[in-house]
């Protein structure tokens, strides 16, 4: 029988992973700009209001605890470490990020540049938090 997960560290571990999903969108920001508002803008829709920030970091952290939860879930099976926290961010990362942001392309309300640069910037963000936050992870 696997052990059971330790709720305690997944919330640790899933607070860190959220500070540096969290940081990463910070950063990412400045980065691209007003790409977004322009893309937006393309399709008749106003910039994003600034109360749409706190959705966004409320997801992020989200995703922080999601990742550590779910490292802790297939820990029995593929063992802990750096390996298995990588595959967690990547199955994270294809469900999350990838699958809708090639569908925004695809619906047509989103170009492929600035796409390109927030799915992969979100897989280094994933995959770095993943590392960071599953490293405070213990089984009880």
């Amino acid at each position: 029988m696997a052990p059971r997960i330790n709720v305690k560290r997944v919330l640790l571990g899933g607070l860190v992973a959220a500070l540096v999903i969290n940081l990463s969108a910070i950063t990412m920001v400045p980065a691209v700009g007003d790409q977004m508002d322009q893309a937006l803008g393309r399709v008749g829709l106003p910039p994003l209001p600034a109360w749409s920030y706190a959705y966004f970091m409320l997801v992020s952290s989200s995703l922080g605890m999601v990742l550590v939860w779910l490292y802790a879930a297939v820990l029995p099976r593929f063992g802990p470490g750096p390996r298995t926290a990588i595959v967690v961010a990547l199955v994270l990362w294809l469900v999350a990020y990838f699958f809708a942001n090639v569908a925004m392309v695809v619906y047509g309300f989103m170009p492929v540049r600035l796409t390109v640069i927030g799915t992969v910037w979100g897989l280094g963000e994933l995959v770095l938090a993943s590392l960071v936050g599953t490293r405070l992870y213990r089984d009880a």
